[in-house]
């Protein structure tokens, strides 16, 4: 009895063992690999409101321990985290340290000026991003990459999972439509994470005039590309959950159309819908609120779909589902009044828009870019930390 009772006790402590080797260890939480490379410096962090080490802010546990924190960088949505996407946010203070805050998305400049760059010697980035082309948090870290290598300030990436980054899929960025939403020619889902995709950017010399940057990755510790990481904080304000964030990549060119993809509802990116759409037994109606104050749509009643049931796994097999914009596009039967411009901007050509104003099938349309993907993956290859 007492042998199978230690046995019993040698079994749970490996258990335990295994389970802690297999949890996901981030960079930031590494603090003895990057805390060394900080004294005597003048720091600044690029981070937001998912720049935690459990409970707390790396910027409070780098002021705890005595490092001289000068500025934070922040992005879309603000250091917070609570604007609305695309929204302005000014430059001001943290209210809880006084530690002054350059907005990166303040409607002014494309990257950080020099005098804000020569505030400081190293730059943190510990940011969560999402893995596609047209969220903005890999823009702004390209832009800071860049001044930083113009003015000679090394950088130091604590990396995150990638949470859409066990597949790539979607059409490569024709540069000729760059912009906010889409600054490398890269496809859709990318499926790097933030230190890959800065490995990738020094590697191929996609900064202007073939600058590179200076960057020490701290990287994950029991990752790799096939790891359905759960993000513990919702990224930005409409990505409040894992399916708004697998949903993503599928939903988000409604943006670029009259239909509204649930902004200003509690299943943002997760369904979708227009006041003139027939034959759905679902609807909703977009209100103001924090995060979505004026969404599309506001005030009216919309009939369409809802995905929020579609089980992950179903997801991840489709990848990128053109089915529900063209489903919307066939129903409305608005010709070219369905697309914006900007359509062009997040889908990264001019060719998709053409292909579903001719009736292609959804997987019609993926079989355009399967060549591309592949291209892309073998390109991307020598930059990967992480086993695919």
């Amino acid at each position: 009895m007492k042998k199978t009772f230690l046995i019993f006790i040698l079994l749970t402590h490996v258990l335990i063992g295994a389970a802690s080797e297999d949890k996901v260890i981030l960079g930031n939480e590494q603090t003895a690999e990057y805390f060394p490379l900080l004294r005597g410096k003048r720091i600044a962090i690029f981070s937001n409101h998912t720049g935690m080490i459990g409970d707390k802010h790396l910027l409070d546990i780098l002021l705890e321990n005595q490092f001289n924190v000068v500025a934070i960088f922040s992005p879309e949505h603000g250091f917070r985290g609570n604007a609305d996407a695309g929204e302005h946010v000014s430059n001001s203070k943290d209210s809880k340290t006084g530690v002054p805050i350059l907005s990166l998305y303040d409607g002014k400049a494309s990257r950080p000026s020099e005098e804000s760059i020569k505030k400081f010697d190293i730059l943190i980035v510990d940011i969560q991003d999402v893995g596609l082309r047209f969220y903005t948090y890999y823009i702004s870290m390209c832009r800071l990459m860049d001044a930083c290598a113009e003015f000679n300030r090394k950088m130091i990436i604590l990396d995150r999972p990638n949470p859409n980054g066990h597949y790539v899929d979607g059409p490569i960025l024709d540069m000729k439509f760059k912009s906010g939403v889409g600054w490398l020619p890269i496809p859709i889902v990318h499926g790097m994470t933030l230190g890959e995709l800065a490995r990738m950017i020094n590697g191929e010399k996609w900064l202007p005039e073939s600058r590179f940057c200076d960057i020490t990755i701290i990287p994950c510790k029991n990752y790799t590309h096939q790891t359905k990481y759960q993000l513990p904080i919702a990224p930005s304000p409409n990505l409040p959950d894992m399916k708004s964030i697998y949903l993503y990549p599928s939903l988000c060119y409604f943006e670029a159309t009259p239909v509204s993809l649930g902004r200003g509802t509690d299943k943002p990116f997760k369904i979708y819908g227009h006041p003139n759409m027939l034959g759905y037994d679902f609807s909703f109606t977009p209100q103001s609120m924090p995060g979505a104050k004026n969404p599309p749509q506001l005030n009216h009643l919309c009939h369409g779909k809802d995905l929020s049931q579609l089980p992950n796994d179903t997801i991840w097999k489709r990848g990128i589902d053109l089915s529900y914009l063209i489903d919307a596009y066939q129903n409305l039967n608005l010709g070219d009044h369905f697309f914006r411009s900007f359509f062009e901007l997040l889908i990264g050509n001019d060719q998709i828009r053409r292909m579903i104003k001719a009736g292609k099938s959804a997987s019609e349309i993926k079989a355009s870019w399967a060549d591309d993907v592949e291209l892309f993956k073998k390109k991307r290859k020598p930059y990967l930390l992480y086993n695919e």
